[in-house]
């Protein structure tokens, strides 16, 4: 999946639009209600993910359960996150090295553990 297709995905499914808030091409994708961040697409270096080159590629910081976390971090395209808490986020890279189901299944997930909780009422 390429920046662009999953850019037009969340805004189809979630209805949220982009955030900018450095003024560059870092995308921030947060709930309308709470405001927390459920993806951030962002272009680095490949070197930031630990892989010896400095060509630039596009990559998506999910939030992720750290026991899943914990599994998926053989997989390919799938690093600790980068620039954020690594026991709750994951990156991904956008170079087709993850498959697309697998993106969209780990993007809802992150979109789930960061809406707003319901809590109970008190009587």
């Amino acid at each position: 999946m390429d920046r662009q297709t999953l850019h037009e995905h969340i805004r189809s499914t979630y209805g949220v639009p982009a955030d900018y808030p450095w003024e560059d091409t870092n995308a921030v994708y947060r709930h309308k209600d709470n405001k927390k961040w459920f993806a951030l697409i962002m272009d680095i270096p490949k070197s930031k993910l630990g892989i010896a080159d400095d060509e630039i590629i596009s990559v998506v910081n999910l939030k992720c359960d750290p026991l899943l976390s914990g599994s998926l971090l053989g997989d390919e395209g799938i690093h600790p996150a980068y620039h954020m808490n690594k026991a709750h986020w994951i990156t991904l890279r956008l170079d087709s090295s993850v498959p697309d189901d697998k993106v969209l299944w780990l993007l809802d997930i992150s979109h789930s553990l960061t809406e707003k909780k319901n809590k109970p009422k008190n009587k």
